[in-house]
């Protein structure tokens, strides 16, 4: 039994509820009141994202705004249950820093399996080959689950090596795009194994690389997936993904970054927010640019979709693209290119290095070369 009379539920399956101020699914801890009188509303409780939520919404707040519903003793100089309820964070001061939950790593490899389920693999290799795909989901210890019938787990795994946490995300494996229609098929790994008490605190989708690559320049973007293209097109840059707008974006989280050159590249629709969140970089950071070249060249109707960098470097097609267009043409073709030994050879100019104006100038040439998805 607690020692607190009003304190947070205990965690068992199917206990945490949807937040009502970030609306993520089951991270939200409801409070209840030991003696089993008074019932508490699904808004009085705690957010699972201290960092990136901060909601916590205590019974001392929730008395406060209906007293009515206070205990008869709660009034005048009861502290005996005044001091038995946590201080709320709501509003009034910073939540403290919580340390993070890890995952073992021993489950990480297991996910390292039955990759021909992994919908956004299945894409990689029609788009870059099988060879180039294995080389980026290891360079990202990007795993498959079973769920949904064969989904992609970009596991995040920090600095200093350490697993804080797996994203599961459906893809369309022709087209490599999200499924978001009906459902957005988004979870996490500690909710699918059904960890309890776990504290979910993000870090970039490959930090680790940060310590194997110390002098890099960095580029940020959104989504995982933009990461690992991109890292095909622009190798010299270390690729991280936030994880969306917001994701691991907080002070804490870009500690790690103290010290690099940074290229901020944010979707179509996120300039002025990621513009804002540049000033948690520039204090701690050698050098930090917001690359605009997507905004200068995108379209309306892009912009409505939100469009990122790789989707305009898909705008080409790769050479295992106009290969697999030939063989679906004609199935000769393959067997011309079994026979004599055929390989194909990337196109060196896919492999930047240059300054970013000669990045604008790519993606123009790309933006000419095939229709506008």
């Amino acid at each position: 039994m607690s020692d607190f009379r009003f304190h947070l539920q205990k965690y068992k399956p199917g206990s945490k509820i949807t937040c009502p101020e970030c609306k993520r699914k089951r991270c939200f801890t409801r409070y209840v009141d030991e003696e089993g009188i008074i019932e508490f509303p699904d808004t009085v409780g705690r957010c699972d994202h201290e960092h990136s939520c901060g909601y916590h919404y205590t019974p001392k707040d929730y008395f406060h705004d209906n007293p009515d519903k206070a205990p008869k003793d709660w009034k005048n100089d009861n502290t005996h249950i005044y001091n038995k309820v946590a201080k709320s964070t709501k509003g009034k001061e910073k939540p403290k820093p919580i340390e993070p939950s890890l995952i073992p790593y021993e489950i990480v490899q297991k996910s390292f399996a039955s990759y021909y389920k992994n919908p956004l693999y299945v894409y990689l290799c029609s788009v870059f080959g099988k060879e180039e795909a294995n080389r980026l989901f290891r360079l990202y210890f990007v795993g498959t689950g079973h769920k949904w019938g064969g989904c992609t787990v970009f596991w995040q795994i920090d600095f200093n090596g350490n697993v804080r946490g797996g994203k599961l995300m459906g893809y369309n494996r022709e087209t490599g795009h999200r499924i978001k229609e009906p459902n957005s098929l988004v979870t996490w790994a500690h909710s699918e194994l059904k960890l309890p008490d776990y504290h979910l605190v993000q870090c970039f989708v490959g930090e680790y690389q940060l310590r194997q690559r110390p002098t890099a320049t960095v580029a940020l973007v959104e989504s995982e997936k933009t990461a690992l293209i991109m890292t095909h097109f622009m190798p010299d840059y270390v690729w991280l993904s936030t994880g969306g707008k917001d994701g691991c974006f907080n002070k804490d989280a870009v500690q790690v970054l103290r010290g690099r050159s940074i290229i901020m590249i944010p979707d179509l629709g996120g300039w002025e927010r990621w513009q804002l969140k540049s000033q948690l970089l520039k204090p701690i950071c050698k050098r930090v640019i917001m690359c605009d070249e997507i905004e200068k060249i995108a379209t309306d109707k892009q912009r409505e979709k939100g469009l990122d960098i790789a989707d305009f470097f898909l705008m080409k097609s790769t050479p295992h693209e106009i290969l697999a267009d030939m063989i679906r043409r004609n199935s000769a073709v393959q067997s011309l290119v079994d026979k004599l030994g055929l390989e194909i050879c990337d196109e060196e100019e896919l492999h930047y290095v240059g300054p970013l104006p000669n990045l604008r100038w790519k993606l123009i040439q790309r933006k000419t070369n095939r229709n506008s998805p």
